[in-house]
């Protein structure tokens, strides 16, 4: 028969592994920057949003542009968290659809039409960093 003292330590060492599972997932989520962008592959995307994702881990906004087929594909940019654009003086409404921008980014590994967005340039001439202290924010 087990003593009380096994149990005990039988019962922590059975929470502490739930804990160290449930609280690790959303380290498990977060990626590595590498293991999805290819720093070798800048890529310029000019065209017009469609849609501005406030949301975390990573803010997203979705730019639709032509291409060389006549049609139009949808990219995909990660930006920075909310907060962290929020510190550099971005808002929910720094960037709405129907805008016009050119976006500088890193391109995905996989080939997709998605990136790291580096800078979102609007038709005006004014420049938007994605949280680079170096860079700041809203130009």
């Amino acid at each position: 028969m087990m003593k009380v003292a096994e149990v005990v330590v039988k019962r922590v060492l059975l929470a502490t592994l739930l804990a160290a599972g449930v609280l690790g997932a959303p380290a498990r989520a977060h990626h590595s920057f590498v293991a999805i962008y290819d720093a070798a592959k800048p890529v310029s995307v000019a065209g017009t949003v469609s849609l501005v994702e406030w949301t975390n881990p990573h803010a997203r906004v979705y730019v639709d542009a032509k291409n060389d087929n006549g049609g139009v594909d949808t990219w995909e940019f990660e930006l920075a968290s909310p907060n962290g654009l929020m510190r550099i003086g971005w808002t929910r409404k720094s960037l709405n659809p129907g805008e016009e921008v050119t976006v500088e980014g890193i391109l995905a590994r996989d080939g997709s039409k998605r990136a790291n967005a580096r800078s979102i340039t609007r038709a005006d001439g004014t420049k938007m960093f994605m949280g680079d202290p170096v860079q700041g924010g809203l130009d």
